[in-house]
C-alpha cells in the first residue's frame, strides 16, 4: 500500500515529535509505504533531496520562502509550490503507483497535484483540513472579501474540496462550518480527523527541575505560564501585549512566551519598553528543549484573534494535555476549543479582548495548585481517549 503525503510542514527529521511526523510514523508502522513531500525554503540554501528511512521516503523540495515573510512573498511562493511538488514527485517517484494521496492545508494550492494523481493513478484523495483559507485571511483583514485575489483563492479552495474524496476536519465545529459555507459538498465525505499525537509516558510533576528554572532565570516558587507557538496575526498579538502589561496582577505568576513569527519583533520591542519583571520572551526553541520547558510549566496558554469567524483549533492543545498542564485560553467565540476545555475539564476560557476575565482566570490557576493538578489530569485523560494518533490512523485505514 503506497500513500503520498503532501505538506508544508518541515519534515527534515521524521523522528521528531509532531502531529504530522507522528501520523507518518504510525502509518508506516502498520506497514504502509509512506512517500512524504515537504518544503525546503529558499533561505536554507539546500537542494531538493530524497531521504529514506525504512518504509518512509521523504522528498524535501526546494521552494520559495513561505514562513517568516510578508504576505506578498508568501503568496507568490505558495502559488509556485504546486508545480514544484508535482515536478519533483514525477521525477523521484515515477515508478510508484499511489493508492492514496493525503494533503494538509495550508496551502489550498495542492489542487492540481491532487487532481493529477486522482486521474492518472485513480488514487483515493484525503484532505487533512487544518486551515480554512481564504476566509481566515478575510477575518483578520489580510484579504478583502470579493477582491480578485480572494476570488482566485476561493475558486482553488472549492476545487480542492471537489477533488477530495474525504475531508478530515479538526473538530465538530470545523465540520459544521465547512458544510454550512460549502453546500455543494456531500456531507458523507466530511468527518472529524483531530489533531493527534503519539503521547509520551506521563511525566511526574511532583518535583520541579531547579536547573531549568535557573537556566531561564525564572523565580523558583513562581507559577509558570507558558505560551509556545506561532507569533503572528492569527494569535491576536495586541491582546497578548495587553496581558503582558497586566500580568503583574497575577500574584506569583510568571509568563514565558516562546515562539517565532511576523509579530516577534513587535512583542520584543513592547516588552523592552515596559520593562516587566514577570514576562519573558524567547525565540523558537528546538523541540526537545521546548518539551523540557513544558515539564516544569504549570499552565499552557492559547491565544487566537477575536475576529475569527472560522473555528480554528490550535494543535498546541495536545502538547499541553500531553504534559498534564491545565490550559488558559483566550480566543474568538466561534472556536469549539472552548467547548472541549469545558467538556474535558482541562482548562479555563475567556473571549480574546476580555482582559478582566483572563486575568481572573490566571489568578485562579496561579493560586490553586490542586485545581491545576486536577485540570492537568483531566486533560491528559482526554488526550489519551480522543487525540491518540493510533486511534486517528484508524480513520484513515477505513478509507484504504
Amino acid at each position: 500500500m503506497n500513500v503520498l503525503f503532501l505538506t508544508l510542514s518541515n519534515m527534515e527529521n521524521v523522528n521528531e515529535r509532531g502531529i504530522y511526523t507522528d501520523l507518518v510514523r504510525e502509518l508506516a508502522r502498520i506497514g504502509i509505504n509512506m512517500y512524504v513531500v515537504s518544503p525546503r525554503e529558499k533561505r536554507t540554501n539546500l537542494p531538493t533531496e530524497l531521504s529514506i528511512i525504512e518504509n518512509i521516503k521523504i522528498l524535501k523540495v526546494k521552494t520559495g520562502n513561505i514562513t517568516k515573510v510578508n504576505f506578498i512573498e508568501k503568496g507568490l511562493s505558495t502559488l509556485s509550490i504546486e508545480k514544484q511538488y508535482l515536478k519533483a514527485v514525477k521525477r523521484y517517484f515515477s515508478d510508484v503507483r499511489f493508492d492514496m494521496v493525503m494533503y494538509s492545508t495550508p496551502p489550498i494550492t495542492f489542487e492540481k497535484v491532487v487532481k493529477y494523481f486522482k486521474q492518472k493513478h485513480q488514487s483515493k484523495t484525503y484532505l487533512v483540513l487544518k486551515d480554512i483559507f481564504p476566509q481566515n485571511a478575510v477575518d483578520i483583514n489580510v484579504i478583502k472579501e470579493g477582491s480578485l485575489i480572494w476570488k482566485h483563492f476561493r475558486k482553488k479552495e472549492k476545487r480542492l474540496y471537489a477533488n477530495s474524496d474525504m475531508i478530515g476536519c479538526m473538530s465538530k465545529g470545523n465540520v459544521e462550518y465547512v458544510l454550512k459555507h460549502n453546500p455543494f459538498i456531500d456531507k458523507k465525505k466530511v468527518e472529524v480527523f483531530p489533531n493527534s499525537i503519539e503521547p509520551l509516558e506521563r511525566v511526574s510533576r511532583a518535583k520541579k527541575n531547579k536547573e531549568l528554572f535557573e537556566k531561564y532565570n525564572i523565580p523558583q516558587n513562581s507559577t509558570l505560564f507558558v505560551y509556545g507557538g506561532n507569533l503572528g496575526k492569527p494569535q491576536g498579538i495586541e491582546f497578548l501585549l495587553e496581558v503582558a502589561d497586566n500580568f503583574h496582577k497575577v500574584d506569583n505568576g510568571y509568563l514565558l512566551i516562546v515562539g517565532a513569527g511576523t509579530e516577534y519583533e513587535k512583542i520584543r520591542h513592547h516588552l523592552d519598553s515596559i520593562q516587566t519583571t514577570n514576562v519573558k520572551l524567547f525565540n523558537k526553541m528546538p523541540k526537545n528543549e521546548y518539551d523540557h520547558l513544558l515539564e516544569i510549566a504549570d499552565v499552557g496558554l492559547i491565544f487566537l484573534d477575536k475576529r475569527f469567524t472560522i473555528p480554528n483549533f490550535p494543535s498546541r492543545l495536545t502538547a499541553y494535555m500531553e504534559y498534564s498542564i491545565p490550559v488558559l485560553a483566550a480566543t474568538d467565540i466561534n472556536t469549539d476549543l472552548k467547548d472541549v476545555l469545558k467538556e474535558s475539564g482541562s482548562g479555563l476560557w475567556s473571549e480574546s479582548g476580555d482582559l478582566n476575565t483572563f486575568i481572573d482566570n490566571a489568578i485562579k490557576l496561579s493560586s490553586d495548585k490542586r485545581l491545576r493538578h486536577q485540570m492537568g489530569e483531566f486533560g491528559r485523560a482526554y488526550l489519551e481517549e480522543n487525540y491518540d494518533i493510533k486511534k486517528t490512523v484508524e480513520i484513515i485505514i477505513k478509507h484504504l
